[in-house]
Protein backbone atom coordinates (compact mmCIF):
# COMPACT_ATOMS: atom_id res chain seq x y z
CA UNK A 1 0.00 0.00 0.00
CA UNK A 2 1.28 3.70 -0.59
CA UNK A 3 0.15 6.30 1.40
CA UNK A 4 0.84 10.20 0.04
CA UNK A 5 1.54 12.49 3.25
CA UNK A 6 1.60 16.00 1.48
CA UNK A 7 4.46 16.00 -1.53
CA UNK A 8 6.00 13.06 0.25
CA UNK A 9 5.06 9.53 -1.03
CA UNK A 10 5.91 6.74 1.38
CA UNK A 11 5.97 3.08 0.66
CA UNK A 12 4.13 0.59 3.13
CA UNK A 13 5.04 -3.29 2.89
CA UNK A 14 4.15 -5.81 4.85
CA UNK A 15 7.42 -7.30 7.21
CA UNK A 16 6.00 -10.90 8.40
CA UNK A 17 6.26 -12.82 11.23
CA UNK A 18 7.43 -16.35 11.31
CA UNK A 19 7.28 -19.65 13.62
CA UNK A 20 9.86 -22.78 14.34
CA UNK A 21 7.37 -25.41 14.12
CA UNK A 22 10.80 -27.65 15.27
CA UNK A 23 14.06 -26.89 16.36
CA UNK A 24 16.58 -29.40 16.55
CA UNK A 25 20.44 -28.49 17.67
CA UNK A 26 22.65 -30.97 16.14
CA UNK A 27 25.96 -29.64 18.00
CA UNK A 28 28.34 -27.25 17.86
CA UNK A 29 30.92 -26.24 14.92
CA UNK A 30 34.42 -25.27 16.18
CA UNK A 31 33.65 -21.35 15.86
CA UNK A 32 31.28 -21.94 19.04
CA UNK A 33 28.53 -21.20 16.52
CA UNK A 34 25.36 -24.31 16.65
CA UNK A 35 24.01 -26.47 14.21
CA UNK A 36 20.46 -26.58 13.99
CA UNK A 37 18.02 -27.97 11.90
CA UNK A 38 14.27 -26.24 11.67
CA UNK A 39 11.31 -25.19 9.31
CA UNK A 40 10.31 -21.80 9.33
CA UNK A 41 6.66 -21.32 8.73
CA UNK A 42 5.60 -17.80 7.47
CA UNK A 43 2.52 -16.03 8.90
CA UNK A 44 0.50 -13.48 7.16
CA UNK A 45 0.25 -11.13 10.24
CA UNK A 46 3.57 -8.96 10.87
CA UNK A 47 4.72 -5.70 11.76
CA UNK A 48 4.67 -3.02 8.64
CA UNK A 49 7.45 -1.15 7.27
CA UNK A 50 7.72 1.95 5.90
CA UNK A 51 10.06 3.68 3.04
CA UNK A 52 10.42 6.56 1.28
CA UNK A 53 13.67 7.71 -0.75
CA UNK A 54 15.65 10.81 -0.40
CA UNK A 55 17.89 11.92 -2.18
CA UNK A 56 20.42 13.81 0.53
CA UNK A 57 21.84 10.84 1.32
CA UNK A 58 20.76 10.53 4.97
CA UNK A 59 19.16 7.35 6.70
CA UNK A 60 17.03 8.41 9.50
CA UNK A 61 14.41 6.05 11.59
CA UNK A 62 11.34 8.14 11.65
CA UNK A 63 9.50 5.63 14.60
CA UNK A 64 12.63 5.27 16.86
CA UNK A 65 11.83 2.29 19.31
CA UNK A 66 11.96 3.04 23.10
CA UNK A 67 15.03 1.74 24.64
CA UNK A 68 16.98 1.10 21.42
CA UNK A 69 19.26 3.21 19.89
CA UNK A 70 18.84 4.33 16.38
CA UNK A 71 22.44 2.75 15.45
CA UNK A 72 21.80 -0.33 16.86
CA UNK A 73 17.84 -0.96 15.33
CA UNK A 74 18.06 -3.61 12.68
CA UNK A 75 15.97 -1.45 10.69
CA UNK A 76 18.49 1.60 10.46
CA UNK A 77 21.64 -0.93 10.10
CA UNK A 78 19.52 -2.86 7.13
CA UNK A 79 19.72 0.44 5.28
CA UNK A 80 23.02 1.53 6.09
CA UNK A 81 24.63 -1.55 5.10
CA UNK A 82 22.66 -2.09 1.98
CA UNK A 83 24.07 1.89 1.27
CA UNK A 84 27.10 0.91 2.16
CA UNK A 85 27.38 -2.24 -0.10
CA UNK A 86 26.22 -0.40 -3.28
CA UNK A 87 28.00 2.74 -2.87
CA UNK A 88 23.76 4.64 -3.73
CA UNK A 89 24.22 7.97 -3.05
CA UNK A 90 20.42 7.63 -2.19
CA UNK A 91 18.87 7.74 1.52
CA UNK A 92 15.66 7.24 2.57
CA UNK A 93 13.62 7.69 5.64
CA UNK A 94 12.11 4.67 7.55
CA UNK A 95 9.04 3.81 9.81
CA UNK A 96 7.69 1.31 11.68
CA UNK A 97 4.23 0.05 12.76
CA UNK A 98 4.51 -2.51 15.56
CA UNK A 99 2.37 -5.27 16.46
CA UNK A 100 5.04 -7.89 16.98
CA UNK A 101 6.11 -8.95 20.67
CA UNK A 102 9.89 -7.78 20.99
CA UNK A 103 11.88 -10.89 21.67
CA UNK A 104 9.26 -12.91 21.02
CA UNK A 105 11.34 -15.87 18.75
CA UNK A 106 9.17 -14.42 16.07
CA UNK A 107 11.30 -13.26 13.82
CA UNK A 108 10.31 -9.24 14.29
CA UNK A 109 13.19 -7.65 14.30
CA UNK A 110 14.84 -9.84 11.74
CA UNK A 111 11.58 -9.43 9.60
CA UNK A 112 11.47 -5.84 9.52
CA UNK A 113 15.53 -6.04 8.51
CA UNK A 114 14.59 -8.21 5.60
CA UNK A 115 11.71 -5.91 4.59
CA UNK A 116 13.93 -3.11 4.63
CA UNK A 117 16.66 -4.62 2.21
CA UNK A 118 14.13 -5.85 -0.60
CA UNK A 119 12.37 -2.58 -0.29
CA UNK A 120 15.23 -0.53 -0.64
CA UNK A 121 16.56 -2.58 -2.88
CA UNK A 122 13.99 -2.04 -4.98
CA UNK A 123 13.33 1.67 -4.41
CA UNK A 124 16.92 2.68 -4.96
CA UNK A 125 17.15 0.19 -7.68
CA UNK A 126 20.28 -1.43 -6.64
CA UNK A 127 19.33 -4.59 -8.76
CA UNK A 128 20.79 -7.12 -6.17
CA UNK A 129 19.42 -10.57 -6.24
CA UNK A 130 17.52 -12.10 -3.38
CA UNK A 131 20.71 -14.18 -2.50
CA UNK A 132 22.91 -11.15 -2.41
CA UNK A 133 20.74 -9.61 0.01
CA UNK A 134 20.34 -12.99 1.84
CA UNK A 135 24.33 -13.01 2.71
CA UNK A 136 24.01 -9.15 3.17
CA UNK A 137 21.04 -10.14 5.91
CA UNK A 138 22.83 -12.96 7.59
CA UNK A 139 25.66 -10.46 8.97
CA UNK A 140 22.53 -8.81 10.53
CA UNK A 141 20.94 -12.09 11.93
CA UNK A 142 20.57 -15.69 11.44
CA UNK A 143 16.91 -15.36 10.61
CA UNK A 144 17.10 -12.62 8.20
CA UNK A 145 17.84 -14.51 4.95
CA UNK A 146 14.57 -16.69 5.35
CA UNK A 147 13.06 -13.42 5.13
CA UNK A 148 14.38 -12.27 2.57
CA UNK A 149 13.68 -15.86 0.45
CA UNK A 150 10.37 -15.00 1.53
CA UNK A 151 9.35 -19.02 1.72
CA UNK A 152 8.29 -21.42 4.22
CA UNK A 153 11.27 -23.61 4.29
CA UNK A 154 13.38 -26.18 5.91
CA UNK A 155 16.79 -24.55 7.66
CA UNK A 156 20.19 -26.33 8.15
CA UNK A 157 23.37 -24.88 9.34
CA UNK A 158 22.91 -21.18 11.60
CA UNK A 159 19.36 -21.28 10.03
CA UNK A 160 20.79 -19.74 6.82
CA UNK A 161 21.01 -23.07 4.90
CA UNK A 162 17.28 -23.05 3.17
CA UNK A 163 15.14 -25.09 0.77
CA UNK A 164 11.64 -24.11 0.60
CA UNK A 165 9.13 -26.57 2.04
CA UNK A 166 5.68 -26.06 1.56
CA UNK A 167 3.01 -27.19 4.33
CA UNK A 168 -0.44 -27.51 4.25
CA UNK A 169 -2.51 -24.64 5.27
CA UNK A 170 -2.95 -24.06 8.98
CA UNK A 171 -4.37 -21.88 11.44
CA UNK A 172 -1.91 -20.54 14.44
CA UNK A 173 -2.79 -19.05 18.02
CA UNK A 174 0.40 -17.31 18.88
CA UNK A 175 0.40 -16.04 22.84
CA UNK A 176 3.40 -14.34 24.49
CA UNK A 177 3.73 -13.96 28.58
CA UNK A 178 5.50 -10.76 29.70
CA UNK A 179 8.75 -12.05 30.24
CA UNK A 180 12.19 -11.43 28.07
CA UNK A 181 14.38 -14.46 27.28
CA UNK A 182 17.62 -13.67 26.49
CA UNK A 183 18.76 -15.57 22.88
CA UNK A 184 22.42 -15.38 23.74
CA UNK A 185 21.76 -16.82 27.49
CA UNK A 186 19.67 -19.73 26.39
CA UNK A 187 22.56 -20.51 23.37
CA UNK A 188 25.24 -20.03 26.28
CA UNK A 189 23.33 -22.39 28.72
CA UNK A 190 24.95 -25.66 29.85
CA UNK A 191 21.52 -27.26 30.20
CA UNK A 192 20.93 -27.04 26.65
CA UNK A 193 20.11 -30.11 24.26
CA UNK A 194 23.16 -29.90 21.87
CA UNK A 195 22.95 -33.86 20.88
CA UNK A 196 19.93 -33.75 18.47
CA UNK A 197 19.97 -36.46 15.56
CA UNK A 198 19.42 -35.32 12.34
CA UNK A 199 16.37 -35.56 10.65
CA UNK A 200 15.47 -35.77 6.93
CA UNK A 201 12.91 -33.27 5.78
CA UNK A 202 10.86 -35.53 3.74
CA UNK A 203 9.77 -37.51 7.33
CA UNK A 204 9.22 -34.02 9.60
CA UNK A 205 6.30 -34.74 11.20
CA UNK A 206 5.19 -32.42 13.86
CA UNK A 207 4.60 -34.92 16.71
CA UNK A 208 7.72 -36.33 15.70
CA UNK A 209 9.65 -33.18 16.55
CA UNK A 210 10.36 -30.91 19.37
CA UNK A 211 11.71 -27.00 20.08
CA UNK A 212 15.21 -28.14 22.07
CA UNK A 213 15.32 -24.97 23.81
CA UNK A 214 11.60 -25.29 25.52
CA UNK A 215 12.64 -27.18 28.17
CA UNK A 216 15.48 -25.32 29.65
CA UNK A 217 13.35 -21.97 28.97
CA UNK A 218 10.44 -23.95 31.06
CA UNK A 219 12.72 -24.54 34.00
CA UNK A 220 14.07 -20.98 33.75
CA UNK A 221 10.99 -18.87 33.38
CA UNK A 222 8.06 -20.46 34.45
CA UNK A 223 5.47 -17.94 32.73
CA UNK A 224 6.33 -20.16 29.47
CA UNK A 225 5.62 -23.12 31.32
CA UNK A 226 2.22 -22.29 32.33
CA UNK A 227 1.42 -20.79 29.42
CA UNK A 228 2.22 -24.00 27.23
CA UNK A 229 0.31 -26.19 30.28
CA UNK A 230 -2.64 -24.01 29.15
CA UNK A 231 -2.32 -23.98 25.33
CA UNK A 232 -1.93 -27.46 25.13
CA UNK A 233 -5.57 -28.70 26.78
CA UNK A 234 -6.43 -27.03 23.26
CA UNK A 235 -4.03 -28.22 20.49
CA UNK A 236 -0.67 -29.09 19.73
CA UNK A 237 1.39 -26.32 21.55
CA UNK A 238 5.52 -25.59 21.40
CA UNK A 239 7.63 -22.75 22.20
CA UNK A 240 8.86 -20.90 19.05
CA UNK A 241 12.35 -19.84 18.79
CA UNK A 242 13.82 -19.25 21.88
CA UNK A 243 10.70 -18.05 22.79
CA UNK A 244 8.85 -16.54 24.66
CA UNK A 245 5.95 -16.63 22.44
CA UNK A 246 4.91 -20.19 21.79
CA UNK A 247 2.04 -21.38 19.41
CA UNK A 248 -1.00 -23.92 18.66
CA UNK A 249 -1.60 -25.34 15.39
CA UNK A 250 -5.73 -25.52 14.49
CA UNK A 251 -7.04 -26.95 11.34
CA UNK A 252 -9.81 -24.30 11.34
CA UNK A 253 -9.75 -20.11 12.11
CA UNK A 254 -12.40 -20.40 14.12
CA UNK A 255 -11.22 -23.15 15.80
CA UNK A 256 -7.93 -20.72 16.82
CA UNK A 257 -9.99 -17.27 17.22
CA UNK A 258 -12.47 -19.75 19.83
CA UNK A 259 -9.22 -20.27 21.73
CA UNK A 260 -7.95 -16.89 21.53
CA UNK A 261 -10.98 -15.92 23.22
CA UNK A 262 -10.41 -17.99 26.21
CA UNK A 263 -6.74 -16.75 26.33
CA UNK A 264 -5.95 -15.64 29.96
CA UNK A 265 -5.58 -12.14 30.26
CA UNK A 266 -2.19 -11.97 31.74
CA UNK A 267 -0.79 -13.04 27.89
CA UNK A 268 -1.03 -11.42 24.43
CA UNK A 269 -2.24 -12.71 21.29
CA UNK A 270 -3.06 -13.03 17.96
CA UNK A 271 -4.45 -15.80 14.89
CA UNK A 272 -2.65 -15.68 12.28
CA UNK A 273 -2.71 -18.10 8.95
CA UNK A 274 0.39 -20.37 7.69
CA UNK A 275 1.56 -18.93 4.21
CA UNK A 276 4.13 -20.90 2.11
CA UNK A 277 5.07 -16.94 0.50
CA UNK A 278 5.75 -13.99 2.10
CA UNK A 279 3.09 -11.11 2.19
CA UNK A 280 6.06 -8.72 1.23
CA UNK A 281 7.35 -10.55 -1.82
CA UNK A 282 3.87 -10.54 -2.76
CA UNK A 283 3.14 -7.02 -1.83
CA UNK A 284 6.88 -6.11 -4.06
CA UNK A 285 5.90 -8.51 -7.16
CA UNK A 286 2.75 -6.35 -7.68
CA UNK A 287 4.61 -3.32 -7.45
CA UNK A 288 6.96 -4.48 -10.41
CA UNK A 289 10.22 -5.99 -8.77
CA UNK A 290 12.10 -8.49 -9.76
CA UNK A 291 14.66 -10.54 -8.17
Amino acid sequence: MQTTTLNQQILWVPSPAKLNLFLHINGRSPNGYHQLQSLFQLLDKGDEIGAEVNTSGKISLKTPIEGVAESENLIFRAARLLQQHTQTALGADLYVKKSLPMGGGIGGGSSNAASVLLTLNYLWNCGLSLSELADLGLALGADVPVFVYGKTAFAEGVGEKLVACPQAQKYFLVATPDVHISTVDVFTHPDLIRDSKKIDINQYDFQNTQNDCETLVSKTHPQVANLLQWLINYAPSRMTGTGASVFSVFNTLKEAQVTLQKLPEQYTGFVARGVNESPLHQCLKKLGAKY
